[in-house]
């Protein structure tokens, strides 16, 4: 039997674009309070009175999740206007995608982590108090398949992803007793912002992933709201993903070795 959504308070990080922002589209569709957090106050006050034409509730809060203190601001200011939060979504990330070399310490490689692991760490740190004195809640973080296969360029991206997993997984385990579901998602490549941020490299544009194989945004976004509605531990998406994940978990020599054939051709030292 599917959870109903209606009047639940769904809180999403990283909701002025993409999966966050067509996800409270969504929740809103199904009569969910959504509070859409993220840097761009512009995009998300827009997207607010967007969800406010059609008849929904939309609460948009301006927040860096790489600032613990904006991070505890944002969950009482959840609390002082709703009580609860039912429903969390982590969904605020970004890429940067290149040789590890050539990545910046600062941004590249510092900023990347805290906002695609610690933010996802602190945030659900500072709701699961909440959840766990009302028995009930719903915490799902968006990974990425580079969270179970690590690619060349995705270094530092890969490492936060497949961080997001295990914490995912051991939290599951912890706050399970508390009857709070915890839920990862694990999608390929889809048509959003995230392209736009990555870097360019040889390799990188060698890679033309065709159109038909790129979800859209909708679709993820959809996932989620289903995922939200039918509880589960991970979603793994376009599905032909699970036999990609299978091949490199049980032939990892082989997958090694076509991998490297592009490395040593595109290498920006060959």
């Amino acid at each position: 039997m599917a959870t109903s959504l209606r009047d639940k308070v769904v809180l999403i990080t990283g909701a002025s674009s993409g999966f966050g922002a067509d996800a409270a589209r969504l929740f809103a569709k199904e009569g969910s309070r959504i509070v859409l957090a993220a840097r761009r106050m512009d995009r998300l006050a827009a997207l607010a009175e967007e969800i406010r034409r059609v008849g929904g509730e939309a609460l948009p809060v301006m927040v860096d999740v790489t600032e613990q203190s904006h991070i505890d601001d944002l969950v009482q200011t959840v609390l002082n206007a709703y009580g609860c939060i039912d429903i969390l979504f982590n969904n605020a990330g970004f890429g940067r995608l290149n040789w590890l070399e050539t990545l910046d310490a600062a941004y590249d490689i510092n900023n990347q982590i805290d906002v695609n692991l610690r933010a996802v760490i602190q945030m659900t740190r500072a709701v699961l108090p909440h959840m766990i004195a009302r028995r009930s809640g719903h915490i799902i973080n968006m990974s990425s398949i580079a969270g179970w296969v690590a690619a060349p360029l995705s270094t530092i991206y890969a490492a936060t992803k497949f961080g997001v997993r295990g914490f995912t997984d051991a939290l599951r385990r912890e706050v399970a007793p508390f009857r709070i579901q915890v839920s990862g998602i694990y999608p390929g490549g889809a048509v959003t912002e995230f392209d736009q941020h990555t870097c360019d490299s040889p390799l990188k544009q060698s890679i033309n992933i065709p159109a038909w194989m790129r979800m859209t945004s909708y679709y993820v976004a959809h996932k989620v709201v289903s995922l939200a509605k039918h509880p589960r531990r991970c979603v793994i998406i376009p599905w032909w993903m699970a036999p990609v994940i299978w091949l490199d978990a049980h032939f990892p020599s082989l997958v090694d070795l076509g991998v490297s054939i592009l490395v040593k051709k595109y290498h920006r030292e060959q």
